[in-house]
């Protein structure tokens, strides 16, 4: 194993905060595979499941097991991982900027679309070296100006020649699910199968048709999806399969899911042919790809306590109730009733409310929604 250490910008006088990536497996040949958890840093059973993939990789290596490169960052986020107010750990959010930090990663096409230009070929190969050469060289050209635009371009940097990028967070309160390009739906049922996802949910674009900025792991499949619709003539692959996998919720974390967690990485890997002599049975998935524009979003009405009628994991029907909001003062109760049919596979883990917070997520399987996709 070996570790680096990514020094960030100091934004402040004192310490200087850095990130620590972990490298297994020879590097410069065969498949590259990067792997990163707490971008969000208080979301914690990838931080865990990582930590026990770290043991079974090392062993691997030691033993000449893996046949190309294998990046984890266990702790994506030390700026977050540091926000404490008032005894409570909110780390999506980076406090002097409010900006989500899984949020307004470059537009790699963008940046590299004129160094491009004229310099590719009829070798679909060629042109992801290409490609990768120049993305690479343009991040390292790039300065940053503040603390928090180093971790966003120190990650970039780590995860930009990977062929396979996962990006390790959880939900409030959910089932094991994926965020996919649409481009990748077939590829994403092999990593559904094995983590046993509830919904896999595919976008073209996360933030919309006009979204000039992306969440992570969208970087990395936005970048080859443009460059294909800005030289349609010109093979270019869709080199890199990107996805953000959700470990169910915030309280999730114990060693017995993260040691089952790990063994659908280990096996995923396996499947990818990181690892030497590997048999892996890929189970079928459990659900179909659908479009994040088919998720049923339901508001509270107003504020109250919080009363779950059907628990997540459960496909619904239109009319099936799926929450109370009641005001314990004036008696007031709202119930919140699905529309349409699907998976309900997340919800907020808060059980009071203030007035139009998001409380429950279906993954249906027609558009309902448009515009930006994401959340805060």
């Amino acid at each position: 194993m070996q570790v680096q250490r990514h020094a960030l910008l100091a934004q402040s006088l004192g310490p200087q905060r850095e990130v620590i990536s972990l490298h297994f497996g020879p590097q410069g040949q065969g498949k590259k595979v990067y792997l990163q958890a707490g971008l969000h840093a208080d979301e914690h059973p990838g931080m865990l499941a990582l930590h026990h993939l770290k043991s079974h990789l090392q062993e691997l290596e030691n033993a000449g097991r893996l046949t190309g490169e294998v990046v984890l960052v266990p702790i994506a986020n030390p700026i977050g991982l540091g926000n404490y107010v008032f005894g409570r750990q909110l780390g999506r959010f980076e406090l002097s900027s409010r900006e989500n930090f899984n949020r307004n990663y470059r537009d790699l096409a963008e940046l590299v679309c004129e160094s491009i230009d004229g310099e590719l070929g009829s070798d679909p190969a060629a042109n992801v070296t290409l490609i990768r050469r120049c993305i690479r060289e343009r991040l390292d050209a790039l300065q940053p100006r503040t603390e928090l635009e180093s971790l966003r371009l120190t990650l970039l940097r780590l995860a930009c020649a990977a062929d396979y990028v996962i990006d390790v967070h959880c939900d409030s309160e959910a089932m094991v699910h994926l965020y996919v390009h649409s481009e990748q739906q077939a590829e994403a049922r092999v990593l559904a199968g094995l983590t046993g996802a509830h919904a896999v949910l595919h976008a073209t674009e996360q933030g919309g048709p006009d979204a000039a900025v992306h969440a992570f792991d969208e970087s990395f499949t936005a970048v080859w999806y443009k460059l294909r619709q800005r030289f349609p003539n010109l093979p270019i692959p869709m080199a890199t399969f990107s996805a953000t996998l959700e470990l169910r919720g915030l309280h999730d974390v114990s060693h017995e899911l993260a040691k089952e967690d790990t063994a659908a990485l280990l096996a995923y890997l396996g499947h990818l042919g990181l690892i030497a002599d590997a048999e892996v049975n890929v189970p079928e998935p459990v659900c179909e790809p659908t479009p994040l524009a088919g998720v049923e979003v339901l508001n509270a009405p107003h504020a109250g306590v919080i009363a779950y009628r059907t628990p997540i994991g459960t496909r619904v029907d239109p009319g099936t109730a799926l929450v109370d909001v009641i005001d314990p003062v004036n008696g007031r109760v709202s119930t919140l009733y699905s529309s349409i049919s699907g998976m309900f596979y997340a919800r907020v883990v808060e059980r009071f409310t203030e007035a139009n917070t998001e409380l429950t997520f279906v993954a249906g399987h027609k558009p309902v929604r448009s515009g930006s996709l994401l959340c805060a």
